[in-house]
């Protein structure tokens, strides 16, 4: 079977389309070879996505926890959405742009988008799907098999081609269109004074982390968040990359997350312990707490701004969330 894409150029049911990449982001979109995008395997990705049948109990979508108008993140400190109804370790994290991550959740125990699906989908907590089980219901399904037949062009559905559809439609997520972008592009928008001495104040103080212009570095750092990781908590959860490394200088890090839509992502940090934006600013500012592996950028206690300083850099940043990202219908 065929398919059209939007300016109506016929495509091969696996033949791999350009997802249109900004042009103020200096690379290509990351890919891998045997899962390069379609127009019908993104389309697929995202009609799972927002579907409960892929939860054991077929009532939670992978949209429970990751909603359009938030950014893909869910506004929770710790989700409890999940089949359990227990609260998770972890906030939910946002979902755009993550084609270029090096590593997926908060600590990069995923290597890739591929392999990352697996994990919400079998977790007690969250989805609690028997993959087999969940294999058989696509197969029986009335509009799957024709959806992974003009996807993947083949006849029978795997996990394989089921998380490399969600994969698709996760690298498809881009924002790149808030007031800042626009401005670096020039394309119309003009920043003003208030909001260009908040650019100034990014660029000396928080750039060496949250690199324009995709806000991170996809790195992991310990930000001063504890002063000692000496907990006895699930998999050490809480001391961050350590957990897969096992590196002692791990203890700590955790993955830089963006700064882009942080009017829809609260609360912050990988525990959402700041409930907003202001309590995060204080917390560079002034609360920053001194452990062995900290951060050699990161000034103990913090930043020291200035009142006025921490007013232009937060209209700065006000500057980098997406409205035409969250309001899309997607459902």
């Amino acid at each position: 079977m065929y398919s059209c894409s939007q300016d109506g150029e016929i495509l091969q049911p696996n033949s791999s389309i350009a997802i249109e990449v900004p042009k103020n982001f200096s690379t290509e979109l990351p890919q891998p070879t045997d899962n390069r995008a379609t127009v019908k395997g993104i389309a697929l990705g995202k009609k799972l996505f927002f579907d409960p049948i892929l939860s054991g109990n077929n009532t939670i979508a992978c949209a429970a926890c990751h909603h359009a108008d938030k950014a893909f993140s869910d506004g929770l400190a710790f989700s409890n959405k999940g089949i359990s109804g227990i609260p998770m370790l972890r906030n939910a994290p946002a979902l755009f742009n993550i084609a270029w991550a090096k590593g997926y959740f908060a600590d990069g125990g995923a290597k890739n988008l591929e392999s990352q699906v697996f994990a919400p989908l079998q977790h007690e907590d969250e989805m609690k799907q028997n993959l087999s089980e969940l294999i058989t219901e696509l197969r029986l399904s009335a509009k799957y098999p024709i959806l992974f037949k003009e996807a993947f062009g083949v006849d029978s559905i795997n996990t394989t081609l089921l998380v490399h559809a969600i994969a698709q439609f996760e690298r498809s997520l881009i924002s790149a269109n808030s007031k800042y972008d626009k401005y670096v592009r020039l394309e119309g928008e003009i920043l003003t004074l208030q909001e260009l001495k908040g650019l100034e104040i990014f660029k000396s103080k928080c750039e060496s982390c949250h690199k324009a212009d995709f806000f991170t570095d996809f790195d992991f750092h310990n930000n001063g968040l504890d002063s000692s990781f000496n907990d006895n908590s699930h998999e050490n959860i809480h001391k961050g990359r350590y957990r897969i490394t096992g590196n002692i200088v791990d203890v700590g890090k955790f993955k830089t997350p963006s700064l882009r839509n942080l009017s829809f992502t609260a609360p912050y940090m990988h525990d959402g312990r700041f409930a907003n934006i202001d309590e995060v600013l204080t917390h560079y500012n002034s609360g920053i707490k001194y452990s062995a592996t900290l951060d050699e950028k990161i000034p103990k206690p913090g930043f020291q701004l200035s009142i006025v300083e921490i007013e232009d850099l937060k209209i700065f940043l006000k500057t980098l969330d997406d409205y035409e990202f969250t309001s899309q219908s997607l459902n």
